[in-house]
């Protein structure tokens, strides 16, 4: 791990904060943030960019919106648009970790602040950014973890995962991995038997599943999704398979949208983690802060629970997402 991941990923009351970014103007009108999204892949995804879209109205922030339909060159394009328009502040949700080098230092070089939302980059240079706001994905694998290991303590013998990751090289793809197999190596029992990107969409977590399934079969315990519509997809496979989900494999997914409590409510999945996609309000916030010549801390963490089956019905009418 870099210096520059750690300090992404610290906690909160251990960072630094940083000084306002040079020669951001100060003007009066209408500050103007170029948002480079990664597309619109999951319900997740769908419900951050309407916050974005809404909370910069709100704000009166004029919004340059680009969607990059998950590709990294097309996320490029945009920031490099965003500098030649001279937009006063620069966000966007990165697709992958790396590759990003080049186009931020551009955007210092035109002395324009990146604002890093809901993904971190791989960077060393860790001055090509401001700040960055969002979910500890680390922490949402950790959660799943212990809750798996929590409600499996009284089941004899292994128990055979299979797991659907993100994107490959994404920042919650790497990290929700990684807290997840932090949290079951404590137990020898616990064993990833399968491990395949569903690329964070309902048809490849179906599809990928399926393949699961004809591997695996039976000896299936429990399905670890890095997230909700991926998690919804593979229930599909599963219950063409003629198998049930949430009975005859344990499911656990991430994000806690509103199809992941539909599922709990209907009993074909066990859990989901939160990782809420309301940051709109947040970011409008922050930009205005910047504009103002006010100091952002470098991390800025979501704060998020977890809700089993059992409370889906209860948490349901409340859910804006």
């Amino acid at each position: 791990m870099t210096t520059s991941r750690r300090q992404v990923i610290a906690a909160l009351g251990a960072v630094p904060v940083v000084a306002a970014w040079p020669g951001l103007a100060r003007a009066q009108g209408k500050i103007v943030l170029g948002f480079s999204q990664i597309g619109a892949e999951s319900e997740w995804r769908t419900a951050n960019s309407e916050s974005i879209k809404s909370a910069a109205k709100e704000a009166g922030i004029e919004l340059k919106f680009s969607d990059a339909q998950q590709k990294q060159e097309n996320q490029i394009k945009a920031i490099r648009s965003f500098i030649a328009q001279k937009v006063d502040v620069i966000a966007f949700s990165p697709v992958v970790e790396s590759g990003w080098g080049t186009v931020l230092r551009e955007a210092k070089a035109a002395k324009i602040p990146v604002i890093l939302s809901d993904r971190a980059v791989n960077e060393k240079d860790d001055s090509l950014w401001v700040s960055f706001m969002g979910s500890d994905f680390v922490e949402e694998g950790r959660k799943a973890g212990r809750w798996l290991l929590e409600n499996m303590k009284g089941k004899a013998g292994d128990v055979n995962i299979v797991e659907l990751q993100g994107t490959v090289g994404s920042a919650p793809a790497i990290d929700r991995k990684k807290g997840f197999e932090e949290i079951i190596k404590a137990d020898p029992r616990f064993k990833i038997i399968r491990s395949q990107t569903g690329d964070f969409t309902r048809a490849k977590g179906k599809e990928v599943m399926e393949a699961f399934l004809k591997a695996e079969g039976k000896k299936i315990n429990v399905l670890y999704a890095h997230n909700d519509d991926m998690a919804i997809g593979a229930i599909q496979a599963i219950e063409e398979a003629g198998m049930k989900p949430a009975k005859d494999i344990t499911i656990i997914s991430i994000d806690a949208v509103k199809g992941a409590f539909e599922a709990m409510m209907a009993g074909k999945l066990n859990v989901s983690v939160e990782c809420s996609p309301l940051l709109g309000p947040q970011l409008m916030q922050a930009v205005k802060d910047l504009k103002a010549g006010k100091t952002l801390p470098r991390r800025i963490v979501t704060e998020e629970g977890i809700f089993p089956m059992e409370v889906a019905a209860k948490e349901f009418p409340k859910r804006k997402y």
